[in-house]
């Protein structure tokens, strides 16, 4: 190599360089955001820390059996969940029974068989991705209105309270779905066509159950957060006192969420202490779905 070549190399600079001046990664603004951020996490997660700990501490003491078999009473020592753990197990049934199919076929023809070029297509695609992020309120309005259109009288049944979480998590359905669709390798499609299948035997024997994990993960996720809504329930006129098990999709219904806002704003302290029990209950069942949802994903996803 020539003494030119050299000092033609030499002047060369690696990409991003600013002389002594620190760029990407380890410049002092990209440090000082990087430490922020982790802050703001730490703070949060021991806010998180604190809520979970005092909810424990005062909710541990009033665990009892009646919690579960007791209906509510004005007295704190006879006062029980069981309306309102049976009213979430019916809400949250309905609701899977109406979302999950309806969300799961939506996506699969947004994903396989819609035009991803048609106008019409992509802006569905773009409402549903910004319908997953409208405030829970917005839906129990929504639902309370087409109550009222179809003539329901008491809006407060199993079968409106379903609708309103249903609208709500249905674009997580369809996201994830979406998602677990599109991880499915594209030379199963081309392999199963190739053979004489249909499009729609190829989506269905094929797609669809090599995506199920992913489906199931999402739909679980979704409901978790049904479980634990009490805004749109209480738009329709959600009961904060019932003292009968509900018994069908046209009955009146409590949930978990809401007998917990009922329980936290009475002025007995006995009262907040049964809030803090129940909170631990449904704590739990959510944790459950959760670890379910990735017991799920990690045991039966495909690795291509």
């Amino acid at each position: 190599m020539t003494t030119g070549q050299r000092s033609v190399l030499d002047s060369v600079k690696p990409l991003g360089y600013r002389g002594k001046k620190l760029s990407g990664e380890k410049s002092p603004a990209s440090l000082v955001f990087l430490i922020l951020i982790w802050a703001a996490l730490a703070v949060s997660f021991i806010f998180l820390l604190v809520l979970i700990i005092t909810t424990f501490v005062e909710g541990f003491a009033v665990m009892r059996p009646g919690l579960f078999t007791n209906y509510p009473s004005s007295s704190p020592r006879d006062a029980g969940a069981r309306p309102a753990i049976l009213g979430s197990v019916w809400v949250v049934a309905v609701t899977a029974l109406l979302t999950i199919p309806l969300g799961v076929a939506a996506a699969i023809h947004l994903e396989e068989f819609a035009d991803k070029h048609n106008k019409f297509n992509r802006m569905v695609e773009l409402n549903v991705q910004n319908l997953a992020a409208v405030p829970s309120i917005i839906y129990g309005l929504l639902a309370l209105a087409f109550l009222s259109m179809l003539g329901f009288q008491n809006k407060n049944v199993v079968i409106g309270g379903a609708m309103a979480l249903g609208l709500l998590i249905m674009p997580v359905i369809i996201i994830a779905t979406r998602e677990a669709i599109r991880s499915v390798p594209q030379e199963i499609r081309e392999g199963s066509m190739a053979l004489g299948a249909t499009k729609w035997q190829t989506v269905w024997r094929q797609v669809l159950p090599s995506a199920v994990p992913g489906i199931a993960t999402g739909s679980i996720l979704a409901l978790s957060r049904a479980l634990g809504e009490a805004a749109p329930l209480l738009v329709l006129g959600g009961l904060v006192f019932v003292s009968f098990d509900p018994d069908g999709i046209m009955s009146q219904f409590t949930t978990m969420p809401i007998q917990i806002f009922n329980w936290s704003s009475r002025p007995q302290a006995q009262f907040h202490e049964l809030a803090a029990a129940a909170s631990i209950v449904l704590l739990v069942l959510l944790v459950l779905m959760n670890a379910l949802a990735i017991y799920i994903r990690n045991h039966y996803q495909k690795r291509w």
